[in-house]
């Protein structure tokens, strides 16, 4: 029987060697911010290889979501050396079974390792992980780390999250988080730093990125993937005017005795629902707080609604409320009905009505730092798609983990447009109002 040892025909760079040095060690955490073409997902295969014969248990390298896992990883070919990258990392010496349906391997030793979508976390099977990769951190479900951490706490397993920057959103707090602790390790690692690229070809990349997207977005873009900057917007982001300029209305926004609570919702199937909280002030909306699930049917969401001891006022659901089931015999309006809310239905629209409005509401409102930490996220990443060969943006967003917050978000702005005049009261230049809820003057501040 043929000798393998790991990592297998492979050595780590000199600018991977500090992150490699800190996982062999035993280390836990590691956040690696790491430029394009610097071999995260390389490092972390080879990593994954070692670990999995050093303890005998569950692996997953995890793509944003699963229909990416099958290309990126689990079919992608080293243009260095021809190979598949799983090859390179998983020879055959070592591998007991291997299913290519399932980007499921079982080594020899009894370590298994796959590759899955953080899509789709509260739906794995299986043992628990010892080892998570989550690739592209930047562009994945924030909730499946908080999702996994704790069963990878309670098997002393580790973790490592490999990206680029997406603007300031959760893969920005999770390398600081990182940052600030002794035991973790973050690292940032730009083209310049790791040598790959002499200064005369870092000049060509950042004009044909300006070349191909325009002075301003192509410098963005370009600053994202080679300098790793967490400040360049992300690309194609819905609201990310809106968001930087509403950066002043985040902060806290206690809850009002005296004024009901609102409730919008997204409903999902088997993905997500996400719920935003907003009460009404003068020429103002104060959203005080977030709520999201997977999985739950709408029985499930009841209690923590009624846990957060609200007085609510209006509960507005999508169009199709009185049509659709979640895991129940009634319908979403006649379960929340039955549990004593007061019921509406945001009337039928367009995706890209429900973003109009939603920009139009942006500047009159108030978020709670704290309780809509993870909704504002959402918002933040709700993005328009990018064609890597045409570099055209998408004519509707793309439908991933942001987009069910920001559709809840998009039906909040319809159910508190101002209604359309009647047609004879109409002015030569009517314009779309919001509706303040209030028509005495003041701030609540």
């Amino acid at each position: 029987m043929a000798k393998i040892r790991l990592p297998n025909e492979w050595q780590p760079r000199p600018y991977q060697r500090a992150a490699w040095d800190y996982l062999e060690r035993g280390g836990k955490h590691a956040e690696l911010i790491w430029c394009r073409r610097a071999g995260k997902d390389e490092t972390a295969l080879h990593r994954t290889a070692v670990a999995s014969f050093e303890r005998i248990g569950t692996y997953w390298h995890m793509l944003p979501m699963a229909a990416q896992a099958r290309k990126a990883i689990w079919n992608a070919v080293n243009p260095r050396t021809g190979k598949k990258r799983i090859d390179e990392a998983f020879p055959e010496a070592i591998r007991r079974k291997k299913n290519d349906q399932e980007m499921y391997i079982e080594f020899v030793n009894g370590s298994t390792w796959q590759v899955l979508g953080s899509d789709n976390y509260n739906a794995m099977v299986g043992a628990p992980p010892v080892g998570i990769v989550y690739s592209e951190w930047a562009l994945s479900n924030p909730a499946s780390k908080a999702y996994l951490r704790p069963i990878i706490a309670e098997n002393n397993g580790w973790q490592i999250f490999i990206t680029t920057p997406r603007g300031k959103n959760h893969a920005h707090t999770t390398y600081q988080g990182a940052k600030s602790d002794p035991d973790a390790f973050a690292q940032i690692l730009t083209a310049v730093d790791t040598g790959q690229y002499d200064a005369e070809k870092l000049i060509k990349l950042r004009a044909e990125y300006v070349r191909d997207f325009g002075e301003a977005m192509g410098n963005a873009l370009f600053d994202q993937e080679f300098m790793c900057s967490f400040e360049s917007p992300i690309l194609g982001a819905v609201y990310a005017r809106e968001i930087r300029d509403a950066a002043q209305r985040v902060m806290r926004v206690p809850y009002d005795p005296s004024k009901p609570v609102h409730i919008f919702w997204d409903l999902g199937r088997a993905d997500k629902t996400a719920i935003w909280f907003a009460q009404l002030g003068p020429f103002e909306y104060r959203v005080i707080d977030y709520l999201e699930g997977v999985g739950k049917h709408i029985g499930e969401y009841i209690p923590d609604l009624q846990a957060k001891r609200y007085v609510f006022g209006d509960c507005w659901l999508p169009h199709d409320a009185n049509n659709e089931l979640l895991a129940s015999q009634r319908t979403v309006a006649q379960q929340l009905r039955d549990a004593g809310f007061k019921v509406r239905t945001v009337p039928k629209t367009s995706i890209d009505t429900r973003i109009e409005a939603a920009r139009l509401m942006f500047p009159l409102i108030y978020f709670d730092e704290q309780k809509c930490a993870v909704g504002l996220d959402a918002l933040n990443n709700y993005r328009y798609a990018v064609d890597e060969e045409t570099k055209q943006f998408s004519t509707e967003p793309l439908h991933d983990w942001a987009s069910h917050a920001a559709d809840a978000f998009g039906y909040m702005a319809i159910a508190l447009r101002e209604p359309k005049p009647q047609k004879l009261q109409q002015p030569k230049n009517p314009r779309t109002m919001i509706n303040p809820g209030r028509i005495a003057p003041g701030y609540w501040m």
